[in-house]
């Protein structure tokens, strides 16, 4: 007989769920053993009770060791979010024992203009709240925000992202439209310039980011629109902040960056942004929460709100 919910909840422990993710990450019984700090013979005992409790086989044994079956990802994915809701739970509660009004873990792009306006807004509109700010690869941060690690995500609303098998589990919100910048000392020869086409730049000292960004990616079909070989990089990094450093150490050079980061640069620093025609759009940026039948924390509700007025707030391109 198919176990009902409440017989699956009256049997399963939180050690249960501790089980679960502890065989999908190590793979095999012994290593999550020791993890567990478990006997094998005990930790077989316990994958039994679970897969009783769900009524199905949950992993597949082989000689390699054991592997999650389609139910056993379900399974596990959900006992990844209990786990960490219940250590947000303890967060929040030690922050409200403090005298805060809860805490935001947010995942976010390494440089935005945005985020940090709608961190201050949030903070004016709720002075008690807690922000706890991871900063990295969006698709890393998703990762993170389905193991209930994160509250949400800001950052590109990609195709890759959109036609995922990860899309069903979360909800994307677009909040800001991107395009390609290019930026400059203002010592550069091109700083005064107007009506720039990109042909205009082709033979220019170039600093981008690395082939597998998105900057890069539009960076190139930019040049490609036009007809032309794209440029190599005379300098490749990831970090925008590097590329405005080199920027204004060397007024030859060129900087290819998102507007969202160009919008950070050109506020706090004397670089110039050239007016390049035809505009190249970038994947929109947004939010991403988790899909469920409840709607996301008033905290992040809050917040959404605050990047919404941060974005509406910003110039548009020049």
């Amino acid at each position: 007989m198919k176990p009902n919910s409440d017989y699956l909840v009256r049997r399963l422990r939180l050690r249960h769920l501790e089980l679960l993710v502890a065989l999908a990450d190590a793979g095999t019984m012994r290593a999550a053993a020791v993890r567990l700090n478990l006997s094998q013979p005990a930790l077989s005992k316990m994958l039994g009770e679970v897969e009783s409790g769900f009524g199905a086989r949950l992993f597949e044994r082989s000689p390699q060791g054991l592997a999650a079956n389609a139910l056993g990802a379900a399974a596990v994915y959900r006992a990844r979010v209990m786990l960490g809701e219940l250590l947000r739970g303890k967060d929040e509660v030690d922050a409200l024992r403090t005298g805060a009004a809860g805490v935001l873990r947010l995942g976010t792009l390494s440089v935005t203009a945005s985020v940090p306006r709608a961190v201050v807004q949030l903070r004016r509109r709720v002075p008690g709240a807690r922000v706890q700010v991871q900063e990295g690869r969006v698709r890393d941060l998703v990762q993170k925000l389905l193991d209930g690690e994160l509250d949400c995500v800001f950052g590109a609303i990609t195709p890759e992202l959109l036609t995922s098998d990860l899309l069903p589990l979360l909800h994307p919100e677009v909040l800001l439209e991107d395009e390609l910048c290019v930026l400059c000392d203002p010592e550069h020869p091109l700083a005064r310039s107007r009506k720039l086409r990109w042909a205009d730049l082709h033979a220019a000292d170039w600093v981008a980011p690395p082939k597998d960004t998105l900057v890069r990616q539009a960076f190139m079909t930019a040049f490609l629109n036009e007809g032309l070989e794209p440029p190599e990089p005379a300098i490749e990094v990831l970090s925008s902040v590097t590329i405005g450093s080199v920027l204004r150490m060397d007024a030859a050079l060129l900087g290819a960056v998102r507007f969202e980061h160009a919008r950070d640069e050109l506020a706090r620093t004397g670089l110039r942004r050239l007016a390049v025609t035809p505009a190249v759009p970038l994947p929109s940026l947004g939010l991403y929460t988790r899909r469920a039948a409840e709607a996301p924390a008033p905290l992040v509700q809050a917040f959404a709100a605050a990047l919404r007025r941060a974005g509406a707030g910003a110039r548009g391109p020049a």
